[in-house]
């Protein structure tokens, strides 16, 4: 054990060996030790060298073992004094490491670029580089990329790229925003509508993200435009499920053979609908079933399901919960 103070296992030994007898000549140790007399009077030369024996007065080669409080104490006091301060040191840099290693963690998974051409340049990168598909928020009042620029959502579309893109509704009130979603859309795109998005967004094979962090679109200065990259993490996974939540409340849009917006899509009053389209549309919501909302009405089940899909071409969605959504956002019941 004293070898942590610098003894080596001979001198140990022979230390414990004086302790015991008190003082011992070199031959003595080694009788005591087994070590030969030659090694036994260099151990014993060390440790008076080191402070733990010293030479008996008025004898010839007889040694005394030293106090081990006196002569090993101060020792351990001063290795465990620089033990504390190896250990503060250790820790501070520990912390200095975790510290580091979060930065550099966090700027793998969330970097920011700056200015409508560097948004725009790892835009085209993005979608040039992607496999599978795109998911998008396409907001009202561009802050990069006017509608109608985005030639590599075309190029995307032609290598077998998927497009699923979210309009808000004012995006359709930007010039040539309806124009633009019509080529999109026959060029391959899926679109959908809702009311309103909380961001813009665009979505690369789910591993990375790209999100302009601007409130506005070209009110503000273009070169000012920050964007945040966003990589695979956590919050990559939640911008996903946004777009997914989204996704599902959305209205589909289809371009009909005249170049037109679904049929009646962007209308929001009911004066398309009769009085016994709004109280099917009630009843429907209310959760009854077909055969409920017939016995109600008097007609049959057949004629319920056939408005009801009526109702869906005119609302330009594709489910019934879409259907009621839509009835609800548009105030048709």
């Amino acid at each position: 054990m004293l070898e942590a103070l610098g003894l080596s296992a001979g001198e140990t030994d022979v230390y414990r060996a004086l302790v015991v007898a008190v003082t011992a000549s070199a031959g003595e140790v080694s009788a005591t030790t087994g070590l030969d007399s030659r090694t036994a009077e260099r151990m014993l030369v060390a440790l008076e060298d080191k402070g733990l024996a010293r030479g008996v007065e008025g004898t010839s080669g007889r040694f005394a073992a030293n106090p081990p409080d006196i002569s090993l104490l101060p020792q351990l006091e001063r290795q465990a004094d620089e033990l504390g301060k190896a250990r503060a040191a250790v820790s501070e840099l520990m912390e200095t490491y975790r510290r580091n290693a979060w930065i550099r963690d966090a700027g793998e998974v969330v970097e920011f670029i700056t200015g409508a051409a560097a948004l725009r340049q790892r835009l085209r990168q993005v979608q040039d580089s992607a496999r599978e598909e795109l998911l998008w928020f396409c907001r009202a009042q561009y802050v990069a990329m006017p509608s109608g620029t985005n030639q590599a959502e075309f190029d995307a579309l032609t290598r077998g790229v998927e497009y699923r893109v979210l309009y808000e509704q004012a995006f359709f009130d930007d010039a040539g925003g309806m124009e633009n979603i019509v080529k999109a859309v026959r060029a391959g795109e899926i679109a959908r509508a809702v009311a309103t998005l909380p961001l813009r967004m665009a979505i690369a094979d789910r591993v990375v993200a790209i999100c302009p962090l601007a409130p506005a679109g070209p009110a503000g200065d273009p070169r000012e435009v920050t964007a945040a990259v966003v990589r695979g993490s956590s919050l990559l996974e939640a911008l996903v499920a946004l777009f997914e939540r989204y996704w599902e409340l959305g209205a589909p849009l289809r371009v009909t053979p005249e170049g037109r917006i679904g049929a009646h899509m962007l209308e929001s009053d009911a004066d398309s609908l009769t009085v016994e389209d709004q109280r099917l549309l009630s009843l429907m919501v209310a959760g009854l079933t077909d055969e409920s909302i017939a016995g109600q009405l008097g007609i049959s089940r057949r004629t319920v399901q056939r408005r009801i899909q009526h109702l869906m071409t005119i609302a330009g969605v594709a489910t019934r919960m879409q259907l009621g959504w839509q009835a609800a956002r548009r105030n048709w019941i």
